[in-house]
């Protein structure tokens, strides 16, 4: 596909000295297990990710979120935590972890490390001691122990379901219940309990201080459990979903990140921390980037719409109010380890691709941060993983098809697997399809029509003509298929959502970056461009 690209049409800007790195930063998420094996074991590891960073360097990223890495069993991949201050043996080393954020600084790239403040592992050292401790003991206050119904206790407190699927509680040997909103291998920590928030702060400053630039917090809606733990009705068991637990969004936890915040800003060079909140409306969403609160949440909502210009008008319009009564920014995400790639949920195949390249570049000419997800530079879709091969916790406790399909490693260069993922003739933890011949980063990097050079032309764009433009949002008017608006006062955007070519709206000027040919003020269909204003 040819890329249409001008940048000289727009002025290049120049980000305002005052402004926090993160406010309009392009952050690409590395999924440890699946990025790059350095040792051969099959599994992506820190030293992987240190080779790795000139490539994330030059594709003109300004920051990288690491998925969790901490000492874990990994019965879900690392989000069920052993040690909060100590690197994996599966993945290095603490002087590993060091030696790649050094570099990352080196070469002008922040670092994000994930937290996970809902839960841990049930081998966390404080939860192997609440099983050896008595019922109502301090240890068994650090999680939530409850006891059974029924006349001798062996049924569940209540009939709350786990995200994952399955009950969310398991009797102890003493037959007490704990719970976990996840796997039964992930008690919910006690968030009641100030020696839990103590814990937290802790952990955080450890990392500050070894230099991390920020935290994406896990479950940032989750934490605290209602005191008043009743049943759900039969209409919200069958409704449960990401956002509808009753136990979610509770108010507590902005005290929470009014605390972390105030961790943050004693230290120097902006750091920050971005929310996993899935929450109901913009609205909610917007409450935990509240003055006082973390500098960002992702916006699913974007994430979530269907390939419709009315439903992206809407989320832009939505998102950018909510955003604005907090006095904050908004934050653009596509794909990530948690959902289906977005290339297939808009359709795959070529027409999936090109509305995935068209939906980046809508997403990057919005106000604020975006994140990208590994492999969607590349054009990846989601790989059908055999049931056998496996391993995430939701199809395993029945919740689903799971999420494997979205996190099998990526390919950087060979015509069959691992595809230079691990060294020649190794292995990968999930097999890579044999289809991705042609799509690996060897293959796309010198192709000016592969979407490997469509990103890097995008976000290098992106950087000259919009870091110095106001956050304000003008829709246009352009037809019921087609989301047109103008960003600050030098540039409009246009999307086709249409099945036909649309006319390009008489605001926009010299055309600037397209992800697909503009011939005679025709926008085609599924295709995106960029213009200087007239």
């Amino acid at each position: 596909m040819q890329i249409a690209s001008n940048p000289s049409a727009v002025p290049r800007a120049t980000t305002p000295a005052t402004s926090p790195w993160w406010k309009h930063s392009v952050c690409y998420q590395v999924y440890i297990r699946s990025f790059a094996d350095s040792d051969g074991d099959g599994v992506g590891d820190m030293t992987g990710i240190e080779q790795r960073l000139p490539y994330l360097a030059d594709l003109g990223v300004d920051a990288v979120w690491i998925t969790p890495f901490y000492t874990s069993p990994q019965n879900d991949h690392g989000y069920d935590v052993a040690d909060y201050r100590d690197v994996d043996r599966l993945f290095g080393s603490l002087d590993d972890f060091d030696s790649m954020l050094e570099k990352a600084h080196g070469l002008g790239l922040k670092v994000i490390v994930d937290l996970v403040p809902n839960h841990t592992s049930v081998e966390h050292a404080w939860f192997q001691r609440a099983l050896h401790a008595a019922p109502d003991s301090p240890e068994r206050d650090l999680y939530v122990f409850r006891d059974g119904t029924g006349p001798d206790g062996s049924e569940p407190p209540n009939n709350w379901r786990s995200v994952f699927g399955g009950p969310a509680w398991t009797r102890v040997s003493d037959g007490q219940w704990y719970l976990h909103m996840f796997d039964s291998t992930q008690p919910d920590l006690n968030w009641w309990n100030p020696a839990v928030g103590d814990e937290f702060e802790s952990i955080l400053r450890f990392w500050l201080d070894r230099g991390v630039d920020g935290f994406r917090i896990d479950v940032a809606h989750g934490l605290y459990t209602p005191q008043e733990m009743a049943d759900l009705d039969d209409d919200e068991i069958r409704n449960l979903g990401a956002t509808s637990f009753p136990m979610w969004d509770q108010p507590q936890v902005h005290d929470v990140y009014r605390r972390w915040r105030r961790i943050l800003e004693e230290y120097d060079g902006d750091r920050m921390a971005i929310a996993e909140a899935w929450t109901a409306t913009p609205e909610s969403m917007a409450r935990y980037i509240r003055p006082d609160e973390l500098q960002q949440a992702f916006n699913f909502h974007w994430l979530q719409a269907p390939w419709s210009a009315r439903a992206f008008r809407e989320v832009v319009d939505e998102s950018l109010h909510a955003v604005g009564l907090a006095g904050a920014t908004a934050t653009w995400v596509l794909s990530n380890h948690d959902v289906v790639r977005h290339v297939t949920r808009y359709g795959g195949g070529p027409r999936g691709l090109a509305r995935a390249r068209a939906a980046l570049l809508t997403m990057l000419a919005l106000p604020g941060g975006a994140y990208l997800y590994q492999g969607e530079e590349l054009g990846l879709e989601e790989v059908e993983v055999a049931p056998e091969d496996r391993q995430d916790p939701t199809y395993l406790r029945g919740g689903g098809v799971g999420r494997d399909g979205c996190r099998v490693p990526i390919p950087w260069s060979g015509d069959r697997p691992p595809f230079g993922f691990g060294p020649e003739g190794g292995r990968t933890w999930l097999p890579q399809p044999d289809s991705w011949s042609g799509l690996s980063v060897a293959d796309q990097q010198d192709d000016p029509s592969s979407t490997l050079s469509f990103y890097r032309e995008a976000l290098r764009t992106r950087r000259a003509v919009t870091d110095d433009l106001a956050d304000d949002v003008v829709m246009l008017d352009a037809g019921d298929d087609v989301l047109a608006f103008l960003r600050g006062d030098g540039l409009v955007c246009v999307l086709n959502c249409g099945d036909g070519a649309a006319p390009v709206p008489g605001e926009a000027g010299e055309l600037v970056l397209a992800s697909a040919p503009v011939e005679d003020r025709l926008l085609p269909a599924d295709g995106a461009a960029w213009f200087r204003p007239v």
